[in-house]
């Protein structure tokens, strides 16, 4: 199963210098937020696969116009191809805006999901905007990342975490990919291509 992560900015090269049959083959698009309406939309429109999407801190213009043709996965769990994949946007609350949260206020929407996971049985992928904490995050609080989303990997153990807000080009030695338990961790700045296996053995 082939997976394109995008997150934070629009890849030039499945944008600006799209060439036809570049998305050909993809099972499954997950999109971590702050990417442009008509980007998504295009996405989705040449790749011909579902394209899931949670909100970045700054995706309140989505409440008025969101992406035709994509699924919002934020605060639920949507299976393609028999992969779960469990959403949760946002970042860290830094200021006033609809799509910034507290740890207590994560924690809660966390909390709200048991019941979506255990009748589930889990998930697969956790694809959020923010990092978890001291996984690929920074101790500013505008780009901390979340205690809850660690406990939430240590209990279910999914297969790979998915997120962006931590831009490569911040600094040096931000990481890429990552390893937490059973979880791989991706920062899908830009874009990342996952070859997703079913792992029955987990």
């Amino acid at each position: 199963m082939k997976i394109l992560a995008v997150a934070d900015e629009e890849s030039r090269y499945y944008y600006e210098y799209y060439q036809p049959g570049r998305l050909k083959g993809l099972d499954m698009i997950i999109a971590c937020g702050d990417l442009s309406r008509a980007y998504l939309e295009f996405l989705v429109t040449m790749a011909g696969c579902p394209l899931l999407y949670v909100h970045g801190n700054h995706d309140e213009r989505f409440d008025k116009e969101p992406p035709e043709g994509c699924v919002c996965i934020d605060d639920k769990i949507v299976t393609v191809c028999g992969v779960r994949v469990l959403g949760l946007g946002g970042s860290h609350k830094y200021k006033k805006s609809k799509y910034m949260y507290t740890e207590a206020q994560m924690r809660r929407r966390v909390l709200r999901l048991w019941p979506s996971i255990a009748s589930h049985r889990g998930f697969d992928i956790l694809v959020t905007h923010a990092p978890a904490r001291h996984l690929g995050d920074f101790d500013s609080y505008s780009h901390r990342g979340f205690e809850c989303f660690r406990a939430l990997m240590e209990r279910c153990k999914p297969a790979y975490m998915v997120h962006g807000h931590v831009h490569l080009n911040y600094g040096m030695n931000i990481p890429r990919r990552t390893r937490f338990g059973d979880t791989t961790i991706i920062n899908a700045y830009e874009h990342y291509l996952i070859d997703y296996e079913e792992e029955g053995s987990r």
